[in-house]
């Protein structure tokens, strides 16, 4: 499980160009995305159709995930995955039983990709529909998020290979289990409201994300260390897909000794 989680904090950082930002910018240059635009996110760019931007968008997401604020958030939630692994199989042993099935059933419906999705499509198109640019920005923001979770996901679960639990009958998925995509999907999803709309909106859902996380250790679809750093990357994800206040960005270089990188400031 170390290398489960070592492996994946490399990938999710290493994969994707490198963006540098002075550590004591990260808490304090984070804006609410609040501002009104039509599908992209730079006011005074041009206006943008939505596959432009979208495509766009995403990129820019990419390069504003490997931030300070993502390291500290990714090195929490790999700290508490690591910490809470010892107990995988007794807390999922705690969670699996038949008698609150009913309980836990709409929690795989709700966070699945195509339910969120669609609700953020629904958004965006309700936005631009009644020319309500808030709304519509904030249905952007959650599509671009729940793309990147879903992706970011299953890209690290392919990477890292770890089995999913045993199922109840014996049978044995095919599928692999670290991190949760229902987790990160979730957790992305609820983390762009709050970044929108302030944590009002962002605690009920967070409860709701809180809520299909556990859902997938009573189905014993996942263990805790895999929900647990699917929330964390998940709220990485969402973070950088509302990050607005870009500063510095960062490229390798090769030198002839070694290497560097190469460091601009953008006005």
């Amino acid at each position: 499980m170390t290398r489960c989680v070592l492996a994946a904090l490399l990938l999710t950082t290493a994969a994707m160009p490198v963006a540098a930002q002075a550590p004591d910018e990260a808490p304090a240059t984070q804006q609410p995305a609040t501002t009104p635009e039509p599908d992209g996110k730079d006011p005074d760019g041009p206006t943008r159709g939505f596959f432009s931007s979208l495509g766009h968008n995403l990129g820019d997401d990419v390069k504003h995930i490997p931030r300070w604020n993502s390291v500290y958030w990714l090195a929490g939630g790999g700290a508490l995955a690591l910490a809470v692994h010892q107990k995988d199989q007794e807390i999922n042993a705690h969670l699996v039983n038949s008698t609150t099935d009913k309980l836990w059933i709409p929690g795989h419906i709700i966070g699945s990709t195509p339910v969120i999705l669609g609700s953020s499509v629904a958004a965006y198109v309700l936005g631009r529909a009644r020319g309500q640019g808030r709304l519509q920005h904030l249905g952007m923001d959650e599509i671009e998020a729940t793309l990147l979770a879903e992706g970011v996901a299953q890209g690290l679960k392919a990477a890292v290979r770890r089995e999913r639990p045993v199922q109840t009958d014996g049978n044995q998925s095919t599928t692999y289990s670290f991190p949760s995509g229902h987790a990160t999907v979730t957790f992305a999803a609820a983390t762009v409201l709050q970044q929108h709309l302030g944590y009002k909106a962002g605690i009920p859902t967070y409860l709701i994300a809180s809520y299909v996380a556990m859902s997938r250790l009573h189905d014993n679809r996942h263990y805790a260390s895999d929900v647990v750093f699917g929330a964390a990357l998940g709220v990485v994800i969402g973070r950088s897909v509302t990050w607005h206040g870009r500063n510095f960005y960062a490229s390798p270089m090769l030198l002839e000794d070694g290497a560097g990188l190469q460091l601009a400031l953008v006005n």
